[in-house]
């Protein structure tokens, strides 16, 4: 490319432009017709261009001179050896064969996660998954980091795991009929930026305003002020975090009292309401779960618990719940008792009431969905049975051979002697990293492709550099979305990066699979089959799209026109019509699949389960809330624009209620020590009246950057919150990720503390 250039491009963040001149990549804008674009697109380029970048194929010095498994405690500390593509894809390819000709399919553990691009072609778990099954297969994962807990519980619950995901009643259905709306986590609109395969114009702010102006009027129940946006006027409701069950339980208890629950509604589209009916009444352990028993637990005052179910009774309500409450131990009991809660009051299935979840937590949420998959890449099938659930890596690393509870099974943790990750960074999304730091060092072989120096890509013995999205072609697209968005290549590779399904299909050459894994087709070969599979499936429901080469020159199409959506709509007109995919065919309040499990903290119904660690304690008397960045999106673009800018001296900022800093001496911007017995990292301070007292706020994504990258358990420096949080699953139920059930201890630092130094490349020597 020559000259100045406007090249129109998608992203987790919305569709942009890239600016162009001479074939350099000068900068990156929203396009003018988003109503509420974020500025995190601004730092895309500077990424792109970030001195962050992997340059050259490299291979970890120890792992080069003695081999596969020899010296893998040097991971993180080694020096890289640069190698030719041939050599390093040449190597990738003979440890896959000696794996699984020696060890089995199994113990190739396919690691990604889905958030490498919005592209659904250039996707990098996609791709993995591709040429592993063509291989015969690996160890994969089951559901994801957001909603693990939900995703294992809602299907007993409702027979469907999708409302979990976000497939909720509609914005327009809520405008013209919600009146109260009362959100368990709140409606963090700094979530919303992002949408998983990208979205053409943010909607969230506007959809929500209208909700609003319609009369509507919003309570947010959290530990945080700011969970919803201020244009709500919402009524903060403080509640300690990881209470929000016992919380709903005397909302329950006061709606029975009061004689305002609808017996009608629980005995027609319910199974179990007896059973919940002794529990909360105390019948069936002593303990009645009164406003004044809930008070004493989550902080609410008792005429305030009263005065929500009173409020939540005489109007059309919603209740809602973010993805944040199910990260926490026993996450699956607050979804289970939003649901109860729901039910006690009636509306579920009428427009504008019942339960959602996920509002707030992608832009897309509270769309309505097409009907018709969005385009993407086939994987084929997996035939190796040994997936385990998403976050319980460590555990499985550790752990070889080991049996282990969920879901109602005990299975067996495969022997995993190669890990290959690809478009993921398991060292943000994984709990108590220095336990990963640790599990990190049992594989023989660690592969990763990767596009910047993050702390996985270092902790790898074979790196190989992909290509960012802007240095290739690609489609984006969400079933939330109402767009396809054409994703054209700005610039060409940097350095010698090169796209996965390129380095992919150079592995598969090499072990004679390689025909079967490109199929013949080129980058755009592969965009015309996926977007014409599209177009095949959308034109049994819609007018027909355009050619392909029609839409890749218009660079977006509009695909579905929307439509009104109530969550169990038709289950409320007619259950017996519309039974739910149940035992019962109703919303099963008690679940006798699940009490069969004899699992104690999951009895069947919704209970409150105290966590692990909470309230406070004499050592560690902080709740910590490692909750999503309002400036990246997990750990990407931390190197750059809004997120690099949030730094306080290098470190991310760390808020904490100043009854609480000035208790510790803390000023604003000190640096300060965050610690407990999991480890401990340096943040900067701020602080804010928006946390209720006893609550410090890190949010994820700060790439970790331990002091000494050879020890587990060193001090983080810049401010990763996962050094502090338990890797431990939310029961044996779920088995997600218990992030928020974390206490810990603030001090300030006295004297200057080392520079983070998180983005700095590793040292690599010549061949």
């Amino acid at each position: 490319m020559t000259g100045h250039e406007v090249v129109p491009h998608g992203s987790h963040w919305g569709a942009f432009e890239a600016v162009v001149r001479d074939g350099r990549l000068e900068s990156t804008r929203p396009p003018a017709d988003d109503p509420s674009p974020t500025p995190i697109v601004d730092g895309i380029a500077g990424a792109v261009t970030s001195d962050a970048r992997i340059r050259t194929p490299v291979v970890r010095r120890g792992w080069l001179e003695h081999g596969p498994g020899a010296t893998s405690r040097r991971r993180g500390a080694d020096e890289f050896v640069a190698v030719s593509w041939d050599r390093a894809l040449d190597l990738v390819a003979g440890e896959l064969d000696r794996v699984r000709r020696d060890h089995g399919n199994a113990a190739i553990f396919g690691g990604s996660y889905g958030w490498s691009s919005a592209g659904r072609f250039h996707h990098a778990k996609t791709q993995l998954a591709r040429l592993l099954n063509l291989l015969g297969g690996f160890t994969g994962q089951i559901s994801n980091y957001s909603f693990a807990a939900a995703d294992a519980v809602l299907p007993h619950v409702l027979g469907d795991p999708r409302p979990g995901g976000g497939h909720v009643t509609s914005w327009d259905v809520l405008a013209d009929h919600t009146r109260l709306w009362v959100a368990f986590g709140g409606l963090p609109a700094k979530n919303t930026q992002v949408e998983g395969g990208g979205t053409l114009r943010h909607g969230y702010e506007g959809n929500l305003r209208a909700v609003r102006r319609a009369g509507a009027r919003f309570v947010t129940v959290s530990p945080v002020r700011d969970d919803a946006p201020s244009y709500l006027d919402s009524q903060w409701v403080p509640v300690r975090p990881g209470t929000d069950t016992a919380l709903m339980l005397g909302i329950a208890f006061a709606l029975v009292e009061a004689g305002r629950h609808d017996e009608d509604f629980l005995r027609r589209y319910c199974t179990g309401w007896e059973r919940v009916r002794d529990y909360l009444l105390g019948a069936t352990d002593g303990t009645p779960k009164s406003p004044d028993w809930a008070a004493g637990i989550c902080g609410v005052p008792e005429p305030t618990i009263r005065a929500l179910a009173d409020t939540m009774a005489r109007h059309r309500t919603m209740l809602s719940a973010t993805w944040s409450l199910q990260r926490a131990d026993h996450g699956e009991q607050p979804y289970w008792m939003l649901i109860t809660l729901a039910a006690m009051l009636g509306q579920i299935g009428l427009p504008g009431g019942g339960f959602g979840f996920a509002y707030g937590c992608e832009d897309g949420i509270g769309n309505t969905r097409y009907p018709f998959a969005a385009p993407e890449l086939p994987r084929g099938v997996n035939p190796v049975t040994t997936a385990i659930p998403v976050a319980r890596i460590s555990d499985m690393l550790l752990h070889p051979g080991e049996p282990y509870e969920f879901a109602g099974r005990t299975r067996t943790y495969p022997d995993v002697r190669l890990v290959y990750w690809a478009g993921g960074n398991p060292f943000h999304h994984h709990q108590d990293l220095n336990r990963l730091v640790e599990a990190w060092r049992r594989p023989e072989t660690v592969v990763v492709n990767e596009i910047w120096w993050t702390a996985t890509a270092r902790r790898a013995d074979i790196v190989l550099p992909a290509t960012s999205t802007l240095e290739r072609n690609d489609i984006a697209a969400s079933s939330r979305d109402a767009h396809l968005v054409a994703m054209k290549r700005a610039i060409a590779p940097l350095h010698q990066a090169r796209h996965d399904h390129e380095i992919f299909a150079g592995i598969a050459e090499r072990l004679g699979v390689g025909t079967a894994f490109t199929e013949g087709r080129d980058e755009l070969g592969w965009l015309r089959r996926l977007y014409d599979d599209f177009r095949a499936r959308a034109a049994r429901h819609v007018d027909p799209l355009p050619e392909f080469d029609a839409f890749w020159s218009a660079g977006r199409v509009r695909v579905w026109p929307g439509g009104r959506t109530v969550l169990l709509g038709d289950f409320r007109a007619d259950p017996d019509a519309h039974p739910l995919r149940t035992p019962s065919g109703r919303i099963e309040l008690f679940s006798e699949v699940v009490a069969g499990f004899g699992y104690a903290e999951t009895p069947g119904h919704a209970v409150w389960v105290p966590p692990r660690e909470w309230r406070e304690s004499r050592r560690y008397p902080l709740h910590l809330l490692s909750n999503q960045p309002a400036t990246r999106l997990h750990s990407q673009l931390d190197m750059a624009g809004v997120s690099a800018e949030s730094k306080i001296d290098g470190r991310e900022p760390c808020r904490l209620n100043p009854r609480d800093a000035h208790a510790r001496g803390i000023a604003p911007g000190d640096t300060v020590r965050i610690y407990n017995d999991r480890g401990a990292c340096l943040a900067g301070a701020v602080l804010d009246d928006a946390l209720m007292p006893g609550v410090v706020q890190l949010s994820t994504g700060a790439w970790f950057a331990p002091a000494d990258p050879a020890l587990a358990g060193s001090l983080d420096l810049h401010g990763n919150p996962n050094v502090l949080t338990p890797d431990r699953g939310t029961s044996r139920l779920g088995q997600g990720p218990s992030a928020h059930s974390a206490l810990v201890e603030v001090e300030r630092v006295c004297g200057s503390a080392p520079p983070a130094d998180a983005f700095r490349p590793p040292e690599i020597w010549a061949q």
